[in-house]
């Protein structure tokens, strides 16, 4: 009898993968293609969506091949949450490229939202705060920004989505247009409390309701591929966006569990359960997943940068030919010699949100050399996630007992010692790195009865590795206190002034 798996769709900011997974949940065969970045104009970021479109079919079929026919017996989505696409209905054809969810180019909009004050409105329906980073004012550029697009959103001719909608119209030959609870979320156009797209938000940005998807639960029948494309119809059966996807793939099923992903950026996600907790300290409430319409909330810190200052080192500085070499430079110098660097390559998240701060490399000397620049890319990874913590603290969030991690630069032992003594708290690297692609497959797998409760799926969380706080509480707090004064550097002159204040 053929042996069964789960296929994972992981379409994500540099590269786009599938990943198979077996009934155990590990994983048994992988296929990866990287995903070149478009930058048009300083702090506008895109990509091409017939290439994430193709990549993502490739990865696929040779899965497929790998596994067998019929070995395949679901499919589930992830992706990075915020890019959008706009495309044509007839058609399927995007009408321009994606604008990725790293892009400020509705910095300006966002401003004028705030001077109106519609940041109170936002916060309470969508537990957001108005930012570039999120989906809605990137829908609204298009429509205005692109030749014809809102008369042609108006006639109904126009299909919105991001990633996980548009993958979804591709596989389904264009007869779903649905998205999840989670993307939805993070559009900040969907109220979270009643589970709705809000149709004030929809009207201050002149946004036609006609153009959005229907919001479904992260686990249900979402549609089956067309037969073509993998020689047989595959259900689709889940679909979260890349975080939360995560955090499924943790197993932090229960509110108070706590996980960080470290890839293209950071990611810091607090199961709360059934409660919505509001921020009052620049985090996001969020929902974790929704299940037979309940959903599970989340707050959530973002880090817009985390790996991607290393591939900065790689192709910006090309200063490293691998990310690899990272951890031999760190290790190769006893400090960075007060060398700090606040990767504010597009603005910053949380918990500062501010879209024009810049990134800036403090503390040089005649001594620095790539070693120390090395370590300084790897450290301010470790300071924004206790700035995230410090927030979370600030919000009446529980102490927690150690951080579950995930991500390409877990792989890093030096980076993940370092962050555990920054914040003086054990840090657990799982066996299976990959939890965003594996979440995928477990909401998947749950769907079409693949794996059958959400406690068999904990039990089969495996620890590779505890990594314990060894630095002396000294040392750390002048290190941290540098950080503090090399983002007061980055900020912009209004967001410093504001902290003054």
């Amino acid at each position: 009898m053929t042996e069964r798996f789960v296929l994972a769709i992981d379409q994500g900011t540099t590269s786009s993968r599938a990943m198979l997974f077996d009934a155990a949940g590990e994983p048994r065969g992988l296929h990866q293609i990287e995903l070149p970045q478009i930058y048009p104009a300083p702090g506008w970021v895109e990509h091409d969506p017939e290439r994430i479109w193709n990549d993502t079919l490739a990865c696929c079929r040779a899965l497929v091949d790998k596994a067998g026919r019929g070995a395949i017996l679901a499919i589930g989505i992830t992706n990075q949450r915020e890019t959008v696409v706009l495309w044509d209905r007839a058609t399927g054809a995007p009408v321009g490229n994606a604008i990725v969810w790293q892009d400020r180019r509705t910095a300006a909009l966002c401003e004028t939202l705030r001077a109106e004050g519609l940041a109170p409105l936002v916060a309470e329906r969508t537990g957001l705060v108005i930012d570039p980073y999120f989906s809605g004012t990137k829908l609204a550029w298009l429509l205005d920004n692109v030749p014809a697009a809102r008369d042609r959103a108006a006639r109904g001719e126009l299909a919105f989505g991001t990633i996980d909608s548009f993958l979804l119209w591709r596989l389904t030959g264009g007869r779903v247009h649905a998205t999840d609870a989670t993307n939805a979320a993070r559009t900040m156009l969907f109220d979270i409390r009643h589970q709705r797209w809000d149709d004030e938000l929809l009207r201050r940005l002149n946004i036609p309701r006609s153009v959005l998807p229907e919001v479904r639960d992260s686990v249900g029948e979402f549609g089956t591929t067309s037969a073509e494309l993998f020689g047989a119809a595959i259900p689709i059966t889940g679909i979260a966006g890349d975080q939360q996807a995560a955090t499924f793939g943790q197993a932090a099923f229960e509110p108070g569990a706590i996980k960080s992903t470290y890839g293209t950026g950071c990611f810091v996600l607090l199961n709360t359960g059934d409660r919505l907790v509001p921020s009052r300290s620049g985090l996001l409430s969020t929902i974790g997943w929704r299940l037979k319409g309940r959903p599970t909330y989340a707050l959530e810190g973002s880090i817009f940068v985390a790996g991607a200052a290393v591939q900065w080192l790689r192709d910006g500085l090309g200063i490293i030919r691998s990310a690899d070499e990272t951890e031999t430079l760190a290790r190769s110098v006893p400090d960075t010699g007060g060398v700090y660097l606040v990767p504010a390559f597009v603005g910053l998240g949380a918990p500062w949100w501010d879209a024009e701060a810049r990134a800036a490399l403090v503390g040089l000397t005649r001594d620095t050399g790539r070693p120390q620049i090395a370590r300084a890319a790897l450290e301010s990874v470790a300071y924004q996630t206790r700035d995230l913590f410090a927030a979370m603290a600030a919000d009446g969030a529980p102490a927690p007992t150690s951080l579950k991690v995930d991500g390409g630069l877990v792989r890093n032992d030096w980076a993940m010692q370092f962050l555990a003594d920054i914040l003086e708290l054990p840090v657990d690297r799982p066996a299976v790195t990959e939890t965003t692609a594996l979440g995928a497959a477990r909401l998947a797998g749950w769907g079409a009865g693949f794996y059958p409760s959400i406690d068999a799926m904990s039990q089969q969380w495996r620890l590779d590795r505890r990594f314990v706080p060894a630095m002396r509480g000294a040392d750390r707090d002048r290190l941290c206190a540098g950080w503090r004064d090399a983002v007061e550097r980055a900020l912009s002159p209004a967001r410093r002034a504001a902290l003054r204040n």
